[in-house]
């Protein structure tokens, strides 16, 4: 798989159906998904492979014992349900998980690498807004971490 890149702006229809940008479509291995909550008010959706890898390491690195570890497997591994895209390059999103990411006709499709962020277009300005010191602040902490990489 290619790495996912891209900020789409698409519509969800009247059946909860959005449609995935064709360039997006290509990339992906094949028409199964994984579709959960994200962090941030949105919806992440992941090929099958990222998805079996990201709930393995959930697991391994959780316990049933421990209230944060119950937490974290609640909101991400339990409402995850796997999607299927349509001949028309269209997933169909659960009510449950529109209402959760408060998705409305609008939407913002972000591809992040491995996996894809679906958000409400005026929750995702808002969240840039709202998050812009700390993007820059985080900017700055990458730098050392790149170790000055010259671009």
């Amino acid at each position: 798989m290619n790495l996912l890149s891209g900020e789409f702006r698409n519509t969800l229809d009247e059946k909860g159906r959005l449609s995935l940008p064709a360039r997006m479509r290509s990339e992906l291995p094949g028409a199964n998904l994984v579709l959960t909550q994200g962090i941030d008010k949105c919806l992440w959706l992941f090929p099958p492979l990222q998805w079996q890898e990201l709930s393995q390491q959930i697991m391994a690195n959780t316990s049933l014992f421990q209230a944060r570890a119950r937490l974290i497997q609640r909101r991400i591994l339990a409402p995850a349900v796997e999607v299927e895209i349509d001949r028309l390059g269209r997933i169909s999103i659960p009510q449950s998980l529109r209402e959760w990411a408060g998705l409305s006709r609008d939407c913002v499709v972000l591809g992040i690498s491995k996996y894809v962020e679906i958000w409400n277009a005026e929750e995702y300005e808002r969240y840039l807004a709202d998050n812009d010191d700390e993007f820059l602040a985080a900017t700055e902490d990458i730098s050392k971490v790149l170790g000055g990489l010259a671009l």
